[in-house]
């Protein structure tokens, strides 16, 4: 599971074009480096992802970097601010349990949801909740949902304020 921010938490991802910009930008570099994305969620501040590893996982630093290299080029054009900082850093953890996979699964679909971003994850076109339940076997999107997620640790970025309230597509 990868979990990224934004300098300072800021909402430079505001706009549909540029969640859009951050997504696909992950969808591309993921199957380029053979990552099989599991869940997504992209954010005003931050992001996070779980995939699979491919046969050589180190291959995450560079997906990682070239995403961040590559938005936010793209951010900084846009705004006219060359060289300005996008993003922070990113944490990454090895998900080894399968409760805990679950969990995450649960924790990335519904994120924009818990962020206050739409009353219902599958309503946000920048995270994988629809997806998932189009996708997936109705036995294991019920089983993934049933998963509480309130005592999960995961570094996350608490942007109901500072996402801007960003109103569903």
């Amino acid at each position: 599971m990868v979990t990224a921010a934004t300098y300072r938490k800021q909402p430079l991802l505001r706009s549909a074009g540029r969640l859009t910009l951050v997504r696909d930008a992950l969808f591309a570099l993921a199957e380029e480096l053979g990552w099989d994305l599991q869940a997504w969620a992209v954010l005003p501040n931050h992001y996070h992802f779980v995939a699979i590893s491919p046969d050589q996982p180190e291959t995450l630093r560079s997906l990682v970097r070239r995403l961040h290299s590559a938005t936010a080029r793209a951010v900084n054009v846009e705004d006219g601010t060359l060289g300005r900082r996008v993003w922070f850093q990113y944490w990454d953890s090895r998900i080894t349990f399968q409760k805990s996979y679950f969990a995450r699964l649960k924790y990335v679909h519904t994120n924009p949801a818990y962020h206050g971003l739409v009353p219902v994850a599958d309503r946000y076109q920048w995270c994988s909740a629809a997806w998932f339940e189009r996708t997936a076997q109705p036995s294991f999107v019920k089983t993934v949902m049933s998963f509480p997620i309130d005592r999960l640790n995961v570094l996350d970025i608490q942007c109901r304020l500072e996402c801007g309230g960003m109103p569903p597509p």
